[in-house]
Parts: structure tokens; C-alpha cells; sequence
């Protein structure tokens, strides 16, 4: 909640120009998000509309350039892998697979394995609606990415998802500030 603060007087100490690009930056941060930082920038005094158009963006862009390069990796790792698997079966029998330590394959297997149940049944729709209620959008988008998932459905999925959320938050958090002021 420190942080949330520090960015609501933030917002509330520089000029009017800067303030969206203060929720924006908000937005990019996991577990703030879209949600988090239109809520900051309402109660910071922007109009909710410019709040939560800072904060989508802010969110959207972040979200973008994960997919992006965790594509890119996946894509690396893949290639690496074939190349490598391509090397091991032209060798006459002299180069062996090292063995895959098992400890490092066990670590965040119960989150991955809570993702892919979530990813099964719902497909990147439902993933990327409602994971938001679970995991970060940043996080949801980095695994989808992970997992093969085209960069573009992936995209317009969690941009579905961000838009959606944040304005269901501005118009909550609008609606109770203006019933206060």
C-alpha cells in the first residue's frame, strides 16, 4: 500500500500535464496494473477518462513488450533445442544429452501447472479475462507467450482484458469519488 501512496501524492504534487504519465507508469507496475493505477490517478484528482486511458496504456505497453521478448525467447530456446537435438542425432553415439536436474524442474511447477489447468479449460480468452483476478496480466501475458501462443491472439486477448478491467475500476472508483465530493 506504500507504494500506492507514494504515487497518489505523486500525482497530487506535480503539474496537471505530467499527472497521466505518472498513472501510466503505475499501470506498467505488476499487481498495480490498469486497475490499481486508475484507481491512483481518480483519487489523485484526474478526470476518470484521461486516469484511465493513462492507465491502459501504461498497462497495454508493458504487457506488449513482455509478450514480445518472451516470445522471442521461446523462440530462441526452441531453436536452440532442435539445433541441439539436430547435432546429438547426426553424432555417431559420441555426444550425450546431459541429464535435466530435477530440482530445477520442480520450482513454480504447482503455478505452472495451475496455469495450464486454467489454460485448458478456458482457452486465451479465458485466461487472459479472468486471470487478472489471480495472476497479473504481465505474468498471465509472460506464460501465454511461454507457451506458444501467438504473439498477436495474445495481444488482442489481454488488451480485451486490460480495457475491460480498468474501466469496470473507473467507473467504481468514479462513481464512490464523486459521491463523496
Amino acid at each position: 500500500m506504500n507504494l500506492i501512496e507514494t504515487f497518489q501524492g505523486f500525482v497530487a504534487q506535480v503539474p496537471e500535464l505530467i499527472q497521466p504519465l505518472i498513472v501510466a507508469l503505475a499501470g506498467a507496475i505488476p499487481f498495480i496494473e490498469g486497475e490499481g493505477a486508475v484507481s491512483i490517478g481518480i483519487i489523485g484528482g484526474i478526470h476518470p477518462v484521461i486516469a484511465a486511458i493513462a492507465a491502459i496504456v501504461g498497462n497495454f505497453l508493458c504487457v506488449a513488450i513482455l509478450v514480445i521478448a518472451g516470445s522471442g525467447a521461446r523462440s530462441a530456446i526452441v531453436k536452440r533445442t532442435r539445433n541441439r537435438e539436430a547435432v546429438v542425432a547426426g553424432s555417431a553415439g559420441g555426444a550425450v544429452p546431459e541429464p535435466v536436474d530435477a530440482g530445477a524442474t520442480d520450482r513454480g511447477s504447482a503455478r505452472r501447472e495451475k496455469f495450464q489447468r486454467a489454460f485448458e479449460r478456458y482457452g486465451v480468452p479465458g485466461v487472459s479475462l479472468l486471470g487478472p483476478l489471480l495472476l497479473p496480466t504481465h505474468f498471465t501475458a509472460t506464460m501465454l507467450a511461454a507457451s506458444g501462443i501467438g504473439k498477436a491472439r495474445i495481444l488482442i486477448w489481454q488488451a480485451v482484458a486490460i480495457i475491460g478491467w480498468t474501466t469496470i475500476v473507473a467507473v467504481i472508483v468514479g462513481g464512490a469519488v464523486s459521491a463523496i465530493r
